[in-house]
């Protein structure tokens, strides 16, 4: 490897014999150190490196900005997060977390905190990223001293979904928002409240969940060319048709609030979904 850019006297931006890019630390690694020499692999501890161009030019700028305690505390957490989540991170995780935990321990000792509007309906509808938000909260305060407030659980979770989703912090606020609006409209419709612990609520809500990321991401379900989809639509919405009118309930809720429609093959699988969760019975 060579150098690239030295960030300072332990951080060294290096690029390897194809051309990749990677950050390098080690104790002194930078120390004195020019552009266009080589490094010692002995005296490097860790590589931080991301597929993504645009992602590692991100990364090499946060190396330049936070401290590195924090980049590599919020490496060990994603580590431990890895171990307890089905899905794959998206390798962005480390930029976006390390960024907002460095900067929520920043604000901290600048005495200034911010609550999480979001808070109840994270800890409901992501309970296993919630519950590792209060993990990383933990270590935190073991590995800096420093208490942070138990809205930055939330905060953490949504990054943890986020990265399990594949999208961005703003859709998935939106996200959490439709979920929200979405069970009030289903509770109304069924003069009915859903066992906030039970099977069926985490069913609907990992369905609400991927329903709205398609949804803010224009990928919503489309037809397929057999041409037996209506058919089979026309079947669900007269079989189910008290969960068909729940399901429309709910696409109105959509347009009314964020401007979309929902097709066909969306209010089926909602229909179908509801009558899984029996809120009004058959």
């Amino acid at each position: 490897m060579r150098i690239k850019k030295v960030i300072n006297n332990n951080i060294l931006c290096a690029v390897d014999e194809k051309g990749n890019e990677m950050i390098v630390t080690g104790k002194g690694l930078g120390f004195k150190r020019k552009i266009g020499e080589h490094i010692d692999p002995a005296l490097v501890e860790k590589t931080y490196h991301m597929e993504g161009k645009a992602e590692q030019r991100k990364l090499r700028e946060l190396f330049e900005e936070i401290p590195l305690e924090h980049l590599k505390l919020t490496q060990d957490l994603i580590d431990f997060i890895k171990t307890q989540v089905a899905s794959k991170l998206n390798e962005s995780l480390l930029i976006t977390l390390a960024d907002h935990i460095s900067f929520a321990i920043k604000r901290k000792q600048e005495g200034m905190e911010f609550s999480n509007p979001l808070q109840g309906a994270i800890m409901c509808y992501y309970p296993t990223e919630y519950r590792l938000g209060q993990y990383c909260l933990k270590v935190i305060r073991e590995e800096t001293q420093i208490d942070l407030c138990e809205s930055e659980a939330a905060f953490i979770a949504l990054h943890i979904v986020n990265a399990e989703l594949n999208t961005n912090m703003s859709t998935m606020y939106d996200i959490t928002r439709l979920i929200e609006g979405a069970l009030i409209v289903v509770e109304y419709y069924y003069q009915k409240t859903f066992d906030r612990e039970s099977l069926d609520f985490n069913r609907f809500v990992v369905h609400l969940c991927y329903f709205a990321q398609r949804l803010f991401q224009d990928k919503t379900i489309q037809p397929e060319t057999d041409g037996q989809d209506a058919s089979f639509h026309q079947m669900i919405a007269i079989s189910c048709k008290k969960h068909y009118q729940c399901a429309l309930r709910i696409a109105d809720y959509v347009r009314n609030t964020y401007q979309k429609e929902l097709s066909q093959e969306e209010l089926t699988y909602l229909t179908i979904h509801l009558k899984r969760i029996n809120m009004g019975g058959a």
